[in-house]
C-alpha cells in the first residue's frame, strides 16, 4: 500500500507532514517551504531502486584539467580574444568607437581634461601672484573706472 502524505499547518501556525489518517509523520516546521522540502527528502528516501547522485551540478563549461603545455595555449587563447576584440570593435559606429576610447584610455583622458583645465597647483600662474600687486593693480583698475 502507498503511503499518502500532506502537508497540513497545525493550531500553533507551525507546518507538519501528516499521513492521511492525520497523525503526524515529522514536524513541525516554521515555513511552508521546509515542510516540502523535508517531504521530498522523505520520498527520495523511500522511493524504490533510485539513487540520488552525488555529482555536482555544473553550470556554464566546465573546466578542463590543466595541459602540460597550458601557457602556450593561455597565450594562443589570449591573442585569439585580443583579436577577435579588435575584429568587433571596428564593426562599430563611430560615436561608439569615441565613447569606449574615452571609457578604455583614462590617463588619456585625464591628460585631456587637465590639459584644457590648465594647472592650478604650486607651478601655477595663480600661486606666483604677489597680493601686494595685486591689489596695487586693483587700485589702479578702479581708478579708471571712476574716471
Amino acid at each position: 500500500m502507498t503511503k499518502i502524505l500532506n502537508v497540513t499547518r497545525n493550531d500553533d501556525g507551525q507546518f507538519e507532514i501528516t499521513d492521511q489518517r492525520g497523525t503526524v509523520v515529522k514536524g513541525p516546521f516554521d515555513t511552508n517551504a521546509a515542510a516540502w522540502s523535508a517531504l521530498d527528502r522523505i520520498d527520495q528516501d523511500t522511493m524504490p531502486g533510485k539513487r540520488r547522485s552525488n555529482k555536482k551540478v555544473l553550470w556554464g563549461k566546465p573546466e578542463k584539467p590543466a595541459k602540460p603545455n597550458g601557457k602556450k595555449a593561455g597565450r594562443r587563447q589570449a591573442a585569439k580574444d585580443e583579436h577577435r576584440m579588435k575584429v568587433n570593435a571596428a564593426k562599430a559606429p563611430g560615436w561608439v568607437r569615441s565613447v569606449a576610447a574615452a571609457k578604455f584610455d583614462p590617463i588619456g583622458e585625464r591628460n585631456y581634461r587637465d590639459h584644457r583645465l590648465g594647472t592650478f597647483g604650486a607651478a601655477s600662474e595663480v600661486r606666483r601672484i604677489d597680493p601686494a600687486t595685486y591689489l596695487a593693480e586693483k587700485a589702479a583698475s578702479a581708478g579708471k573706472d571712476k574716471r
